[in-house]
């Protein structure tokens, strides 16, 4: 009788460690789509809006449509890759005054609060360093779906000062404004349904 009870409390727990290690591996099966995604941002010099983009990010996700709060995020942007679609900009970039890439390659996310707002909106809080600063953002993602592949898209308005982009002359927000818009769409596999 005890080893029967022995059993039985054994294969429940190998059954709820099996179902445990399921959930992990569907989350841990999330991937960004880099082809299909892209971060550009918006910054105006002059008052002219200049469009630029990041070639190369990486993004962790481990997110649950039915529990957003259980949700995590973290992103990595190599920041050497940012253009504008100018040569002479581009490589002014890299450079101390803006990015300072030798010192700080990568900008980086974390997500702390995920909340759902409904109908596939959510907001996402986290930190956000660049050039080692960090500040604290607030993020609205929209996602839907087709097929496999679910799309986050969003927007926000960083204070290019406040991360110390585009210092000396540069911060002189009459030549360059302040506000710079990052604009987001991931492609995300993995994901439970909406």
């Amino acid at each position: 009788m005890f080893l029967s009870k022995y059993f039985s409390r054994l294969l429940f727990a190998a059954t709820a460690l099996t179902v445990a290690a399921t959930a992990t591996s569907v989350m841990a099966e999330q991937k960004l789509v880099p082809a299909q995604s892209e971060i550009a941002f918006v910054s105006k010099q002059m008052g002219v809006p200049v469009d630029g983009r990041f070639k190369k990010f990486d993004a962790q996700i481990s997110f649950d449509p039915a529990k957003p709060a259980a949700s995590t995020m973290a992103f990595t942007v190599d920041v050497g890759s940012a253009t504008v679609g100018s040569p002479e900009s581009d490589v002014e970039l890299p450079k101390a005054v803006w990015f300072n890439v030798p010192k700080f390659p990568q900008a980086t996310f974390q997500s702390s609060a995920v909340k759902g707002l409904g109908a596939g909106k959510f907001e996402v809080t986290g930190k956000l360093s660049i050039k080692g600063n960090v500040r604290d953002v607030v993020v609205p993602v929209a996602l839907t779906q087709s097929g496999a592949v679910t799309t986050a898209t969003g927007a926000f308005v960083l204070k290019r000062l406040a991360f110390k982009i585009g210092e000396n002359e540069w911060a002189d927000t009459s030549m360059v404004a302040d506000d710079v818009q990052v604009k987001f769409k991931l492609a995300l596999t993995g994901v439970g349904k909406l």
